[in-house]
Protein backbone atom coordinates (compact mmCIF):
# COMPACT_ATOMS: atom_id res chain seq x y z
CA UNK A 1 0.00 0.00 0.00
CA UNK A 2 1.34 3.42 -1.01
CA UNK A 3 1.98 6.08 1.59
CA UNK A 4 -0.55 8.31 -0.16
CA UNK A 5 -3.24 5.71 0.42
CA UNK A 6 -2.32 5.41 4.10
CA UNK A 7 -2.70 9.16 4.36
CA UNK A 8 -6.10 8.95 2.69
CA UNK A 9 -7.21 6.32 5.19
CA UNK A 10 -6.03 8.44 8.11
CA UNK A 11 -7.89 11.48 6.78
CA UNK A 12 -11.03 9.44 6.24
CA UNK A 13 -10.90 7.64 9.60
CA UNK A 14 -9.36 10.43 11.70
CA UNK A 15 -12.11 10.23 14.30
CA UNK A 16 -11.19 6.62 15.12
CA UNK A 17 -7.66 7.83 15.83
CA UNK A 18 -8.60 10.90 17.84
CA UNK A 19 -11.07 9.11 20.15
CA UNK A 20 -8.52 6.69 21.78
CA UNK A 21 -5.98 9.49 22.15
CA UNK A 22 -8.52 11.81 23.77
CA UNK A 23 -9.80 9.01 26.02
CA UNK A 24 -6.26 8.15 27.18
CA UNK A 25 -5.45 11.80 27.89
CA UNK A 26 -8.73 12.34 29.76
CA UNK A 27 -8.30 9.15 31.81
CA UNK A 28 -4.74 10.14 32.74
CA UNK A 29 -5.81 13.62 33.84
CA UNK A 30 -8.78 12.35 35.87
CA UNK A 31 -6.77 9.62 37.62
CA UNK A 32 -3.58 11.62 38.13
CA UNK A 33 -2.03 11.39 41.57
CA UNK A 34 1.04 13.28 42.61
CA UNK A 35 3.92 10.80 43.10
CA UNK A 36 4.59 10.09 46.76
CA UNK A 37 7.68 11.78 48.15
CA UNK A 38 10.29 9.31 49.32
CA UNK A 39 13.29 10.04 51.48
CA UNK A 40 16.74 8.50 51.66
CA UNK A 41 19.33 8.28 54.41
CA UNK A 42 22.75 6.69 54.23
CA UNK A 43 25.36 5.75 56.82
CA UNK A 44 28.96 4.52 56.67
CA UNK A 45 30.45 2.26 59.31
CA UNK A 46 33.88 0.89 60.21
CA UNK A 47 34.36 -2.43 61.99
CA UNK A 48 36.94 -3.11 64.68
CA UNK A 49 37.50 -5.50 67.57
CA UNK A 50 37.52 -4.65 71.24
CA UNK A 51 41.13 -4.61 72.59
CA UNK A 52 41.94 -7.42 74.97
CA UNK A 53 43.20 -6.82 78.51
CA UNK A 54 44.73 -10.31 78.63
CA UNK A 55 48.16 -11.66 77.90
CA UNK A 56 50.16 -11.01 74.77
CA UNK A 57 49.51 -14.55 73.50
CA UNK A 58 45.78 -13.98 73.76
CA UNK A 59 46.17 -10.70 71.91
CA UNK A 60 48.19 -12.44 69.23
CA UNK A 61 45.51 -15.11 68.83
CA UNK A 62 42.83 -12.43 68.61
CA UNK A 63 44.90 -10.64 65.98
CA UNK A 64 45.07 -13.75 63.78
CA UNK A 65 41.39 -14.46 64.33
CA UNK A 66 40.69 -11.00 63.03
CA UNK A 67 43.22 -11.25 60.20
CA UNK A 68 41.73 -14.52 58.88
CA UNK A 69 38.51 -12.61 58.26
CA UNK A 70 39.72 -10.19 55.62
CA UNK A 71 36.19 -9.93 54.31
CA UNK A 72 34.49 -9.43 57.65
CA UNK A 73 32.50 -6.52 56.25
CA UNK A 74 31.14 -8.85 53.58
CA UNK A 75 29.67 -10.98 56.34
CA UNK A 76 28.02 -7.95 57.89
CA UNK A 77 26.69 -6.88 54.49
CA UNK A 78 25.08 -10.28 53.93
CA UNK A 79 23.62 -10.19 57.43
CA UNK A 80 22.12 -6.72 56.90
CA UNK A 81 20.48 -7.89 53.68
CA UNK A 82 18.91 -10.91 55.36
CA UNK A 83 15.57 -11.40 57.01
CA UNK A 84 16.97 -11.93 60.52
CA UNK A 85 18.47 -8.45 60.57
CA UNK A 86 15.23 -6.92 59.27
CA UNK A 87 13.28 -8.76 61.97
CA UNK A 88 15.66 -7.45 64.66
CA UNK A 89 15.25 -3.88 63.38
CA UNK A 90 11.48 -4.33 63.30
CA UNK A 91 11.54 -5.46 66.92
CA UNK A 92 13.71 -2.49 67.91
CA UNK A 93 11.24 -0.14 66.22
CA UNK A 94 8.31 -1.85 67.93
CA UNK A 95 9.98 -1.15 71.28
CA UNK A 96 9.83 2.55 70.36
CA UNK A 97 6.17 2.28 69.38
CA UNK A 98 6.62 2.07 65.60
CA UNK A 99 4.96 -0.85 63.81
CA UNK A 100 7.17 -1.44 60.76
CA UNK A 101 7.01 -5.05 59.51
CA UNK A 102 10.26 -6.87 58.85
CA UNK A 103 9.37 -7.15 55.17
CA UNK A 104 9.04 -3.37 54.89
CA UNK A 105 12.37 -2.90 56.64
CA UNK A 106 14.10 -5.39 54.35
CA UNK A 107 12.57 -3.77 51.27
CA UNK A 108 13.78 -0.33 52.36
CA UNK A 109 17.34 -1.46 53.12
CA UNK A 110 20.31 -1.54 50.78
CA UNK A 111 23.80 -2.51 51.95
CA UNK A 112 27.21 -2.68 50.31
CA UNK A 113 30.86 -2.68 51.28
CA UNK A 114 33.34 -0.28 49.73
CA UNK A 115 37.00 -0.37 50.74
CA UNK A 116 36.26 -2.31 53.92
CA UNK A 117 33.53 0.11 54.92
CA UNK A 118 29.95 -0.95 55.43
CA UNK A 119 27.48 1.32 53.64
CA UNK A 120 23.78 1.19 54.46
CA UNK A 121 21.05 3.08 52.66
CA UNK A 122 17.37 3.34 53.58
CA UNK A 123 14.40 4.64 51.60
CA UNK A 124 11.01 5.39 53.11
CA UNK A 125 8.01 7.64 52.56
CA UNK A 126 8.07 9.20 56.05
CA UNK A 127 11.12 11.23 57.07
CA UNK A 128 10.44 10.89 60.82
CA UNK A 129 10.03 7.12 60.57
CA UNK A 130 13.15 6.94 58.43
CA UNK A 131 15.17 8.68 61.14
CA UNK A 132 13.94 6.12 63.68
CA UNK A 133 14.75 3.29 61.28
CA UNK A 134 18.37 4.32 60.78
CA UNK A 135 18.78 4.62 64.56
CA UNK A 136 17.38 1.12 65.00
CA UNK A 137 19.62 -0.22 62.23
CA UNK A 138 22.70 1.26 63.93
CA UNK A 139 21.66 -0.14 67.31
CA UNK A 140 21.13 -3.65 65.93
CA UNK A 141 24.45 -3.49 64.08
CA UNK A 142 26.32 -2.49 67.19
CA UNK A 143 24.63 -4.80 69.68
CA UNK A 144 23.73 -7.98 67.77
CA UNK A 145 26.52 -8.57 65.26
CA UNK A 146 28.19 -11.49 67.08
CA UNK A 147 26.07 -14.09 65.26
CA UNK A 148 27.12 -12.66 61.89
CA UNK A 149 30.83 -12.83 62.73
CA UNK A 150 31.60 -16.39 63.94
CA UNK A 151 35.32 -15.83 63.36
CA UNK A 152 35.33 -13.64 66.48
CA UNK A 153 34.37 -16.58 68.67
CA UNK A 154 31.10 -15.13 69.89
CA UNK A 155 32.44 -11.68 70.65
CA UNK A 156 30.70 -8.56 69.47
CA UNK A 157 32.61 -6.40 67.01
CA UNK A 158 32.77 -2.67 67.47
CA UNK A 159 30.73 -0.90 64.82
CA UNK A 160 31.75 2.74 64.50
CA UNK A 161 29.56 5.14 62.47
CA UNK A 162 31.80 7.48 60.47
CA UNK A 163 29.04 9.66 59.06
CA UNK A 164 25.97 11.40 60.35
CA UNK A 165 22.52 10.43 59.06
CA UNK A 166 21.29 13.08 56.63
CA UNK A 167 17.78 12.60 55.29
CA UNK A 168 17.18 13.84 51.75
CA UNK A 169 14.05 13.74 49.59
CA UNK A 170 14.20 11.60 46.44
CA UNK A 171 12.88 13.19 43.28
CA UNK A 172 10.19 11.24 41.37
CA UNK A 173 11.54 8.90 38.73
CA UNK A 174 11.44 9.61 35.02
CA UNK A 175 8.65 7.07 34.63
CA UNK A 176 6.13 9.40 36.28
CA UNK A 177 7.15 12.16 33.86
CA UNK A 178 6.73 9.93 30.82
CA UNK A 179 3.43 8.40 31.91
CA UNK A 180 1.15 10.74 29.91
CA UNK A 181 3.28 10.81 26.71
CA UNK A 182 3.57 7.01 26.71
CA UNK A 183 -0.18 6.52 27.17
CA UNK A 184 -0.94 8.95 24.35
CA UNK A 185 1.61 7.26 22.08
CA UNK A 186 0.07 3.83 22.75
CA UNK A 187 -3.42 5.22 22.18
CA UNK A 188 -2.25 6.81 18.91
CA UNK A 189 -0.91 3.52 17.57
CA UNK A 190 -4.07 1.76 18.73
CA UNK A 191 -6.20 4.35 16.94
CA UNK A 192 -4.21 3.99 13.72
CA UNK A 193 -4.51 0.22 13.93
CA UNK A 194 -8.26 0.52 14.48
CA UNK A 195 -8.61 2.85 11.49
CA UNK A 196 -6.72 0.43 9.23
CA UNK A 197 -8.82 -2.49 10.47
CA UNK A 198 -12.10 -0.66 9.81
CA UNK A 199 -10.86 0.33 6.37
CA UNK A 200 -9.93 -3.27 5.63
CA UNK A 201 -13.36 -4.54 6.66
CA UNK A 202 -15.26 -1.76 4.86
CA UNK A 203 -16.73 -3.14 1.57
CA UNK A 204 -17.35 0.34 0.12
CA UNK A 205 -15.88 0.95 -3.37
CA UNK A 206 -14.15 4.33 -3.31
CA UNK A 207 -11.59 4.28 -6.12
CA UNK A 208 -11.02 2.63 -9.47
CA UNK A 209 -8.23 0.55 -8.01
CA UNK A 210 -10.76 -1.05 -5.63
CA UNK A 211 -12.61 -2.44 -8.66
CA UNK A 212 -9.42 -3.53 -10.35
CA UNK A 213 -8.39 -5.43 -7.23
CA UNK A 214 -11.49 -7.63 -7.50
CA UNK A 215 -10.97 -8.28 -11.22
CA UNK A 216 -13.28 -5.69 -12.79
CA UNK A 217 -12.24 -3.38 -15.60
CA UNK A 218 -12.85 0.33 -15.31
CA UNK A 219 -14.19 1.80 -18.55
CA UNK A 220 -14.50 5.40 -17.44
CA UNK A 221 -14.09 7.46 -14.30
CA UNK A 222 -15.90 10.68 -13.48
CA UNK A 223 -13.46 13.00 -11.71
CA UNK A 224 -14.42 15.10 -8.72
CA UNK A 225 -15.25 18.72 -9.49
Amino acid sequence: MELRRYWQIIRRRWLLIVIPVAAAALFTVLTYQRPATYYNVGMHYLVSQTPSAGAAAADEQRYYNWLTSEYVVNGLTDWVKGGEFAAAVSQALAADGLDIPAGAVQGALAADNVRSRLEISLNYADAAVLAAMIEAVTAVLQEQNAAALPQLGGETAVIVPISQPVINPISPGIRSQLDLPLRILVALFAGIGLALLVEYLDPTIREARDLEEIGLSVIAEVPKK
